[in-house]
């Protein structure tokens, strides 16, 4: 079965992550996968086995989503626009995939509408069109109109055969941030949650006993290190490891520069998942990658989501995840040193809480749910 995921990920890398996550799974099952990424090369998460088409790529300027910027870092053109959109036909017409997945549309991505509606228009042309799902996170964006939430519908209606949702109905169902009605509901398919493998503890046992703080780079992180190198001056009795996302490298150098004797600071590691297994807690957004990282290890941690231009997914996720042992939550208009310390010393005195192990096999789930949905299609 050839499986073709598309994918692009604007200002965090987690739909990216989680895209590749899928597509591994596939692999791993003796399919045929690969992801069409169109946002920005993410080298720390593509490892290689998968085949990873890239689209002439787009980012953001922070939470503004409807001027987005090309790979100059000027506002992205029509020409640009509609070269993106040849090179996706063009995948789509050369692999020919039994399976289409598109990450986030129809549910988000709406500045990107007019290409993937084109997409789905050329294989649903095909003489043996492919099976067409959505695939989305536990945590939607909310529709800000009743009549965006009709036209997410609509576009469900007239192309998908399913939603992959990579949640546990029991924990967070769509409906917790979507306004899911009779229409859509049988189109939904709960897969758990998508998380890659366990990661070992670290051979070197890096990260013991740090308080590792961990968030993309740019603004949407510096307020998180900021404080953090706050806290570090006011408490010297923890070691601090900053790890920076993102690729401009001056602000690592920024920060490092008004950084106490006590902190590292360093560009993210590919090693950070086996580091949270020895430190004494995790400081970092509500991505949904993130806090899966933080199940899977049992690390005490304080979540600070991300909440900019009105955004709410990463609230709606920490506040559910902040009823564990472990676990606290701080809004970022709180956030300065002491209030992260603060909220360090209830996470860090609470029961420790055990690693999660089970229901996190979502990206398997969709591989077998895929399969039967396709057979049942031909």
């Amino acid at each position: 079965m050839r499986v073709m995921i598309v994918v692009t990920h604007l200002l965090g890398t987690g739909h990216l992550a989680r895209a590749l996550t899928l597509a591994r799974a596939y692999l791993a099952a003796g399919h045929d996968a690969r992801v069409v990424s169109g946002g920005r090369k993410v080298p720390l998460l593509e490892r290689g086995e998968v085949v990873v088409e890239q689209l002439p790529p787009l980012h953001s300027n922070g939470t503004d989503f409807k001027r987005l910027l090309g790979a100059d870092g000027a506002v992205a053109t029509p020409d640009y626009y509609a070269a993106r959109q040849a090179a996706l036909l063009d995948s789509l017409a050369v692999f020919q995939p039994d399976v289409l997945i598109t990450e986030l549309f129809p549910f988000g991505r709406r500045s990107l509408q007019a290409e993937h509606l084109a997409l789905l228009q050329a294989a649903c042309k095909d003489a043996r069109p492919p099976l067409i799902c959505s695939s989305v996170r536990d945590i939607l964006a909310p529709p800000s109109t009743p009549e965006k939430a009709l036209k997410t519908q609509n576009i469900l209606l007239e192309y998908y055969d399913a939603v992959l949702v990579h949640s546990d109905a029991a924990v967070t169902p769509l409906d917790t941030s979507w306004p899911v009605t009779p229409q859509i509901r049988p189109l939904l398919h709960y897969t758990g949650f998508v998380a890659q493998a366990p990661a070992p503890p670290h051979p070197q046992k890096l990260g013991q006993g740090e308080i590792i703080v961990s968030a993309g780079g740019g603004a949407v992180g510096l307020p998180v290190f900021e404080a953090a190198l706050k806290a570090a001056k006011q408490d010297a009795t923890w070691r601090w490891r900053l790890l920076v996302g993102g690729q401009d490298t001056t602000i690592i150098a920024a920060l490092a520069q008004g950084a106490s004797d006590n902190v590292t600071v360093q560009a993210a590691r590919p090693d950070f998942r086996q580091m949270l297994h020895h430190a004494a807690a995790s400081v970092s957004l509500c991505g949904y990658n993130t806090a899966l990282d933080v199940l899977q290890t049992g690390v005490p941690a304080v979540f600070v989501p991300f909440d900019e231009g009105g955004e709410v997914e990463q609230g709606l996720r920490a506040d559910a995840l902040g009823q564990m042992d472990g676990i606290e939550v701080l809004r970022a208009g709180q956030l300065d040193g002491s209030t992260l310390l603060g909220k360090l010393t209830i996470a860090l005195g609470a029961p420790m809480r055990a690693p999660k192990k089970t229901g996190l096999d979502g990206a398997a789930r969709s591989v077998n749910i895929s399969m039967k949905l396709r057979k049942d299609k031909t």
